[in-house]
């Protein structure tokens, strides 16, 4: 029986939600998507949930760990994604619910994460950085979620080279083109069990060499 897995994924009013669509199409991942999440009733999410066939739950709030753990459970899933979802997640398992984040977590000790680092945010704060010097690239991390905001332990990060004059625009393309073609890969070993912690201690983090 495949892992079940349930992904959170904001979109937008009109249009957004491509990360989801690329894991649900993806061939890298033997994964069942019982459902997405997404807090536009009528957005991008809903628009590619409908055409692929996936049930899609419209999630307004309250945003606190009742209501969290209800939409999971009732889903049946065991796994929980979150690609692009803009609220905060508080009482989910941390040993099951990981993250995707469009920025480098491990860049001047997390500049690029935590409170109001999200969405085109982070890359605007990019492209200041890039244009005064400061870094030559960018990329995406996918770690494990705690109630922290972007404290949970990173297991993954990909790291893309970045070009002086470049648009927030062209950075968030970058990372979005990078971000398609390596999450369903890495959520695949999550879901199988490859890449693991015990929830409590990012001590026992395991992860593959291969990907370090």
């Amino acid at each position: 029986m495949k892992p079940r897995m349930i992904v959170f994924a904001s979109g937008k009013r009109s249009g957004g939600g491509s990360g989801f669509e690329s894991l649900a199409r993806s061939k890298e991942l033997d994964a069942d998507i019982v459902a997405v999440v997404s807090n536009h009733e009528r957005g991008g999410v809903h628009e590619r949930a409908m055409q692929l066939g996936i049930p899609c739950i419209y999630f307004a709030g309250p945003y606190d760990a009742e209501h969290y753990q209800k939409i999971v459970a009732d889903s049946g899933a065991e796994w929980v994604a979150l690609s692009g979802w803009l609220r905060q997640v508080k009482g989910l398992d941390p040993q099951k619910t990981f993250n995707i984040h469009p920025a480098l977590l491990s860049q001047f000790g997390g500049k690029f994460g935590g409170h109001g680092m999200y969405g085109n945010h982070i890359h605007e704060a990019v492209k200041v950085a890039l244009d005064a010097g400061e870094i030559a690239e960018s990329g995406f991390t996918m770690q494990f979620v705690t109630d922290e905001i972007d404290r949970g332990p990173a297991f993954f990060e990909k790291r893309i080279p970045l070009k002086q004059g470049m648009s927030v625009e062209e950075i968030a393309k970058a990372v979005n083109d990078a971000e398609h073609e390596w999450q369903p890969r890495i959520t695949n070993m999550v879901v199988h069990g490859k890449i693991r912690w015990d929830g409590k201690d990012s001590t026992t983090l395991v992860v593959p060499s291969a990907i370090k």
